[in-house]
């Protein structure tokens, strides 16, 4: 058995479909799941689908954040 390969951000966007600032957002903002090594954040694919298989990467439930009215 090999052990799962460590994967960048832009590994990670490129697997779900959407951009490295993405990435780095859902990290510091809604959990996912990474891993710093040194200056540099991983990720494994198998936690990163799982987080989103259970809504991690979800939106925001709009009736209870109200957009803003412009001004």
């Amino acid at each position: 058995m090999t052990a799962e390969p460590w994967v960048t951000a832009e590994q990670v966007a490129h697997h779900l479909g959407v951009v490295k600032d993405t990435v780095y957002r859902w990290r510091e903002k809604k959990g996912l799941p990474a891993h710093q090594i040194g200056r540099l954040w991983k990720f494994k694919l198998s936690e990163v689908d799982e987080w989103v298989r259970a809504g991690g990467a979800a939106e925001e439930d709009v009736a209870s954040n109200p957009p803003k009215a412009k001004r």
